[in-house]
């Protein structure tokens, strides 16, 4: 994890390597206590999975809370719709 500097801020880019897990043989992940803690992660949340495909397969996998992917979905479409209806 990147260390915080005094205004708070992680000092590096947005996206780091903040953990490994394992899956196991049922398929199942567990997320280290201390990325739940700063996620805001508690049990009974839902997840989306979000994922990026290349050339036919998953390379990337992104957590996203589920309670905060309507808002983030009305953020970045909202500005096109707009665009859409001036249109």
């Amino acid at each position: 994890m990147t260390k915080k500097k005094e205004d708070g801020s992680g000092g590096g880019s947005c996206c780091q390597v903040a953990s490994l897990v394992s899956v196991d043989e049922r398929g199942q992940m567990i997320l280290p206590k201390d990325i739940r803690e700063r996620a805001g992660i508690r049990a009974g949340d839902k997840l989306a999975v979000i994922v990026w495909e290349q050339a036919g397969t998953f390379c990337c996998l992104t957590l996203i809370k589920a309670d905060g992917l309507g808002g983030m979905v009305k953020k970045m479409l909202g500005p096109v719709m707009a665009g859409l209806v001036k249109g």
